[in-house]
């Protein structure tokens, strides 16, 4: 897929010295919580070094607020999908409706975020139903794919390896990653990029700090999920992309790296995944 260049003029008044350009690989801007002052969370996240963005989607209806969005800030990117947890969305003509939106937008980098989620729902086979076709759009579109996988490691990646198997598993993240290191390398062996949320920064996340230390250079990435799990010390706060410099610092001390190493290696990786050309100067 070609590069989605984003504009350098994206980010007015920012310092373009600043030496840790940032990609939020992940964030929910679209939420009502951002309405009265979107414009001056745009501005942190500028300030704070994020030279781009992928919303994430999780169902059908939000995709012209997120287009709108996305014409409103020239450095955002977006996905079009259906999340396990609104499987109700689901309709007969749903893989048609984000088959043409990815169609006919080309800032459409990614399906998803689609996935597993047996911790609040427990309707495994109906997820599987709406999963299964999302990754076949994926592959079908050569996009790839934004992996959610909460308590529900084993099915997800048997699904992944039937597919490998046949050649048609989707390149992806597996996003707000909170699993084992076991269960990291068995995404890994499938070619999955993993990103790291504020989850890390929580002093009693001990198997995700270990995935941050031990994931390879080339395959990690750094998102907010926000308004959600704000990193410390932002905990209790609604979340927002400038944050993500706040998880990237974390990831950096586990790593016994720099933030600057951190901001490079994970900006280059969320270009790779995404297909986007990001202005770091």
């Amino acid at each position: 897929m070609a590069a989605t260049p984003l504009s350098s003029s994206a980010q007015p008044g920012l310092d373009d010295s600043h030496p840790a350009a940032l990609v939020d690989s992940h964030c929910h801007i679209v939420f009502r919580n951002f309405d009265a002052d979107l414009d001056a969370v745009a501005q942190r996240w500028r300030e704070a070094g994020v030279r781009a963005l992928v919303h994430a989607c999780v169902e059908p209806s939000e995709i012209p607020a997120i287009r709108a969005l996305a014409d409103r800030f020239p450095e955002l990117r977006y996905s079009v999908g259906v999340h396990p947890l609104d499987t109700e969305h689901w309709q007969s003509d749903t893989r048609q409706v984000l088959g043409e939106a990815a169609g006919a937008d080309p800032r459409v980098v990614a399906i998803g975020e689609l996935g597993l989620d047996l911790f609040r729902q427990k309707n495994l086979e109906q997820q599987l139903a709406v999963l299964a076709p999302q990754l076949d759009l994926a592959c079908e579109l050569d996009l790839p794919v934004i992996i959610h996988c909460r308590d529900a490691a084993a099915p997800m990646l048997a699904e992944l390896r039937q597919r490998a198997e046949r050649g048609h598993c989707p390149r992806g993240v597996m996003h707000c990653w909170g699993g084992t290191p076991e269960e990291m390398a068995g995404f890994l062996e499938l070619g999955l990029f993993i990103s790291f949320s504020g989850v890390v920064t929580f002093p009693r996340a001990e198997a995700t700090q270990a995935c941050a230390r031990q994931v390879p250079a080339d395959r990690y990435l750094v998102e907010t999920d926000c308004p959600f799990l704000a990193p410390a010390p932002h905990r209790g706060q609604r979340n927002e992309p400038a944050h993500v410099a706040a998880v990237a610092r974390k990831v950096a001390e586990l790593r016994g790296e720099s933030l600057e190493e951190v901001a490079h290696t994970t900006t280059a990786n969320a270009a790779a995944l995404f297909g986007l050309t990001v202005h770091t100067v």
